[in-house]
């Protein structure tokens, strides 16, 4: 009789590719295969998926030799809808989930949406015995819900660490691209997951063999440390004024509770004038329109990665509820609050 695990054996044969390609480059020792399970949940983003999958691919491919297997799993054993409406056919459900693989729980822009109830058990079955645990995009979103996060260092997406913190209070992701600790493995996605992968074969293979995947990839360097996420408009301009800087980043700590031009100026040693002019220079704007923006950016992140009313979500970025944020909101995104929210509680469901 067959096991569950040896029938998920048959079904993945045809995912355990060791591709022909021009280039060959031998490893140094041959160690036993490492499998990784790529859980796809609803509205998963596709570059995130497979940028964690090809540098396996690639791995296999170089050196000739089975490095790496994969399954590809879905809560239901269904295929799965990409958040670019590209359908996923999957190889099994949760339920056929290999003890000794390496899940990675691949998600997109609705992670709160989350896992059901039955994944979130089978996953902490999964650590319980032993089995490696990670997150692509927004896939920490579902180890939180599943409790499997605790103290551990861990990162997601920056656009959704917002949403995440307003949800998980006593969890705190960091702003770097991808984190390890231990056997738990999580990154932002896009580039992100190819790098933390590079890290995953350096470890299991050495520096140049990781550099050569990396230059296939098109993508210089090995698996690096990790670079802090691009997160925050003060990040995207950070060769210039170092003072328009630091009044930027005051803006982004203060958005519940809004300075006022006068105390940002004095936090950086320039007056109202100086401030205005830099932020005219810079950003054509006046300094209290990218400030009011940047609460507006997060009141949509709230909304896409929380479960949080229109009215909290305008306190929480420093508006008061009513006819005021609804129109200021509108203006920028075209789209009214509770509209917007109606939208995304369409397509969740």
């Amino acid at each position: 009789m067959m096991t569950p695990d040896s029938q998920m054996t048959n079904k993945s044969s045809s995912e355990n590719l060791v591709p022909v390609g021009a280039l060959f480059f031998p490893v140094a020792e041959s160690k036993p295969e490492k499998r990784f399970s790529f859980l796809l949940l609803p509205n998963f983003t596709l570059l995130a998926f497979s940028s964690a999958l090809e540098p396996l691919r690639i791995a296999n491919q170089l050196s000739q030799k089975p490095l790496y297997k994969w399954d590809i799993l879905s809560e239901d054993g269904q295929s799965v809808r990409s958040s670019s409406g590209v359908d996923i056919a999957v190889r099994g459900s949760i339920d056929d989930l290999s003890q000794d693989s390496h899940l990675l729980v691949c998600s997109g822009n609705l992670g709160t949406a989350g896992a059901s109830d039955k994944t979130l058990a089978r996953l902490r079955r999964h650590q319980r015995f032993g089995g490696g645990l990670g997150g692509i995009c927004t896939g920490a979103v579902t180890l939180a819900q599943a409790g499997l996060l605790g103290r551990r260092r861990f990162t997601l997406h920056w656009e959704n660490q917002p949403g995440f913190a307003e949800t998980f209070h006593d969890l705190s992701p960091s702003s770097r691209r991808f984190e390890t600790d231990g056997d738990l493995l999580t990154c932002g996605g896009g580039a992100a997951a190819v790098e933390m992968m590079l890290w995953v074969i350096e470890r299991d293979y050495g520096k140049e063999f990781a550099i050569m995947v990396s230059e296939m990839c098109l993508r210089a360097g090995g698996g690096e440390p990790p670079d802090e996420q691009r997160s925050s408009f003060a990040m995207a301009i950070s060769s210039r004024n170092p003072r328009v800087i630091n009044v930027v980043r005051e803006m982004h700590k203060s958005i519940e509770e809004p300075r006022t031009l006068e105390q940002l100026a004095d936090d950086v040693g320039y007056s109202r004038r100086q401030i205005e002019r830099q932020f005219r220079l810079i950003f054509n704007e006046s300094p209290m329109q990218v400030y009011r923006n940047i609460r507006l950016d997060r009141a949509r992140q709230l909304f896409s990665n929380s479960d949080l009313s229109v009215t909290e979500v305008a306190t929480a970025c420093g508006f008061q509820p009513g006819t005021h944020f609804s129109k200021t909101y509108s203006r920028r995104f075209g789209i009214s609050p509770s509209a917007y929210r109606f939208h995304l509680n369409k397509d969740r469901a």
